[in-house]
């Protein structure tokens, strides 16, 4: 049995993906609506009790923190927060604050407008041959992505190679001086 839910919020049925939380009140931008909870555990553990590859699509309630040290996993433990969509034009946010996660509108919601966050699921493309459809996004969004997965940019791997190189040529010379 999960805990209570959020007074913000209801699960029910949802076009995106089986249940979502659909606002009962109206929920002002910056409102703090739930916090993310469940068991804490190693990432390495999150992978052996979640394998995708065993998976017709990909289907976790996992949230990581602390730089991807640790998950929440919140089939275990966990509240309504988990009901909370994908979608590639989301209403909210996850914050983390001190290692727990709190979902966090950053627009105004109305009353019956499904609440969701882009899951900003990082990944290469290449796990697996049929990724494009264990990762596939049913939001709608006219800005939709077709996938829940957050490819690296070239261009920003780019301008992150180059701000390196700047960077160590200025230490190269702070040191010789």
């Amino acid at each position: 049995m999960s805990k209570p839910s959020s007074p913000y919020f209801v699960v029910r049925g949802s076009e995106i993906q089986g249940k979502g939380a659909f606002a009962v009140k109206p929920i002002r931008k910056g409102t703090r609506i739930i916090e993310y909870t469940g068991q804490l555990i190693p990432e390495d553990e999150a992978d052996r009790r979640y394998d995708d590859s065993k998976q017709k699509r990909h289907h976790t309630f996992l949230f990581s923190i602390c730089d991807g040290a640790v998950a929440i996993d919140a089939a275990v433990g966990g509240n309504d927060a988990r009901f909370i969509n994908h979608s590639c034009d989301p209403n909210c946010e996850p914050i983390e604050d001190r290692g727990r996660i709190f979902i966090e509108a950053i627009r105004a919601i109305k009353v019956g407008e499904e609440l969701c966050y882009n899951y900003g699921l990082t990944g290469d493309g290449d796990e697996h041959p049929d990724w494009r459809e264990k990762y596939r996004c049913n939001c709608g969004a006219p800005n939709c992505s077709g996938n829940m997965l957050i490819k690296p940019k070239k261009k920003v791997v780019k301008a992150a190679k180059k701000a390196v190189k700047k960077s160590v040529k200025k230490t190269k010379k702070a040191v010789k001086k």
